[in-house]
């Protein structure tokens, strides 16, 4: 999963195409569980591009869409936002799948 690099490239990213933004921080221990899995789960959906939003390097970012927990997921397709999975709770890749199967 690609690390976002600034804010003007999330605005970028979320303008264009169907791009789910994970949001995380590394001393997150929920998000350190389900990081074994996501490359499954980008293979599953590869008509995403998944960018990793570092929390405390973006906190203006997560605070601008409302995300307070940890690990959380944002789609957005062409500047819409498609649908979120914003919570401080702990998620299974089974969870995560459901969420992005639901966008459709």
């Amino acid at each position: 999963m690609k690390n976002l690099e600034s804010t003007e490239e999330f605005e970028q990213l979320r303008d264009q195409g169907k791009t789910i933004f994970m949001f995380s921080a590394g001393w997150c221990p929920d998000c350190r569980v389900i990081e074994p899995v996501l490359p499954e789960v980008e293979s599953k959906f590869n008509e995403y591009t998944f960018i990793h939003v570092d929390r405390d390097q973006f906190i203006e970012i997560c605070q601008q869409l409302d995300v307070f927990g940890i690990p959380s997921f944002i789609a957005f397709e062409k500047g819409k936002e498609l649908g979120r999975f914003v919570s401080k709770d702990r998620k299974t890749q089974e969870e995560i799948e459901g969420f992005i199967s639901g966008l459709k």
